[in-house]
């Protein structure tokens, strides 16, 4: 429908281009323009603004990107510590919440007592929003009319063959947000530096719902004490997307769209298929899944020392996080395999400039939308070709 169309484009633009990726900071003398509009023509103004958009790269450039990059790679960090980094994945996150818990509680005794809880949820959620993008930002009754069985073949409702029809349609009843018409999961969601931007486009659109997970327990408690989160149209919970045995708090198939925004770089590229194939699983048939990552000879990775690489393309910070860089065919490749069908998939390439000390970084993003072709008509099986595009 139109509405439909209308709110994937406002939450896409919002999602994709102002939450979650590098910022970027207009100059105060100069009129804001639409993000993506800003085109350099003339090298000689490079130092006018802080970015530049769509930029192309000379054949020197793209030839000193892979050297650069094939530099930083010959040195490999070893196998027993490429364990640990494994391991601490996901102990690292909840560690530096405790710290950031201590200082807070350390703070606490020399604010006013008078300070009100609402006050202080904000507090909380500013500082722990602060240290998460720092970190980690870039730096989740029925189906349209339907329940599906494993098959796909038939509706749950439409067999009379299923004994424990009554049981199942109950317990799929039962789950957050079982009511919304229209259901968004963030995956990563952090500290909410993109839950609560999209909570307020979800209140002027009625019969929606937003799910939002992370690993780290820390990260999800900042995010349900802040004042603007409420379970009536959210729910947010811990999640390791990794864990293909651990259960989502809702049935598969039931999600209209699905962000993917800087999360994906962080995990072990063995485990990266294993991980899109899940979510897909989570689309009802005609969802989309929205993406954002860091892509192929980023600044990022020309920055990265010897001895930083764990593999080909893959690498640790200096604070243990890790982070892989993409290009565009592996990204349709991987969701290509998962079922779903490419709608966009692009390279991103800026020109971030810091104008004080006339430096030029080349940004690299990757971003992609992929969707869940329909089901086969129920009535008409030979309608083989049938796809739904927002």
């Amino acid at each position: 429908s139109l509405n439909k169309m209308n709110f994937i484009t406002r939450l896409s633009a919002l999602c994709l281009k102002k939450s979650k990726m590098q910022q970027r900071h207009q100059s105060s003398k100069r009129p804001a323009v639409p993000l993506g509009s800003r085109i350099l023509t003339d090298p000689s103004k490079v130092y006018e603004h802080n970015m530049w958009d769509h930029m192309q790269w000379s054949q020197e450039e793209e030839e000193n990107a892979k050297e650069k990059a094939a530099e930083n790679s010959l040195v490999k960090v070893q196998w027993e510590d490429q364990d640990k980094y494994e391991r601490e994945a996901k102990i690292l996150p909840e560690r530096r919440r405790e710290e950031l818990k201590t200082k807070e509680g350390s703070s606490e005794q020399t604010k006013s007592s008078s300070t009100n809880s609402i006050s202080h949820k904000n507090e909380t959620f500013e500082k722990g929003e602060k240290y998460w993008k720092k970190n980690y930002g870039g730096g989740s009754a029925s189906v349209q009319g339907y329940m599906y069985d494993k098959n796909h073949s038939k509706s749950l409702t439409d067999n009379p063959q299923c004994k424990s029809c009554g049981e199942e349609l109950g317990r799929l009843e039962s789950f957050p947000g079982s009511d919304a018409t229209y259901r968004i999961l963030e995956v990563g969601c952090g500290a909410g530096n993109s839950v609560f931007p999209i909570l307020k486009v979800l209140c002027n659109t009625p019969g929606t719902f937003l799910y939002c997970c992370d690993f780290a327990s820390g990260a999800v408690e900042l995010v349900k004490s802040h004042s603007s989160y409420n379970s009536a149209w959210c729910s947010a919970f811990v999640h390791d997307v990794c864990d293909d045995a651990l259960p989502y708090p809702f049935p598969d198939e039931i999600l209209d769209v699905i962000l993917l925004v800087f999360v994906l770089s962080t995990i072990h590229p063995d485990r990266m298929q294993g991980v899109v194939n899940r979510l897909a699983k989570l689309l009802k048939p005609g969802g989309m899944l929205l993406f954002r990552d860091y892509g192929r000879y980023d600044m990022a990775q020309l920055r990265f020392k010897r001895g930083c690489c764990l593999s080909e393309n893959f690498y640790v910070r200096g604070d243990g996080t890790r982070v892989y860089f993409f290009t565009k065919d592996e990204i349709w490749n991987m969701f290509n395999l998962a079922g779903l069908t490419e709608v966009q998939n692009l390279v991103d390439r800026r020109l971030q400039v810091n104008r004080k000390k006339k430096v030029k970084m080349q940004r690299v993003w990757i971003q992609s939308k992929f969707q869940k072709p329909l089901l086969l008509s129920l009535n008409n099986p030979e309608e083989t070709s049938k796809r739904h595009f927002y």
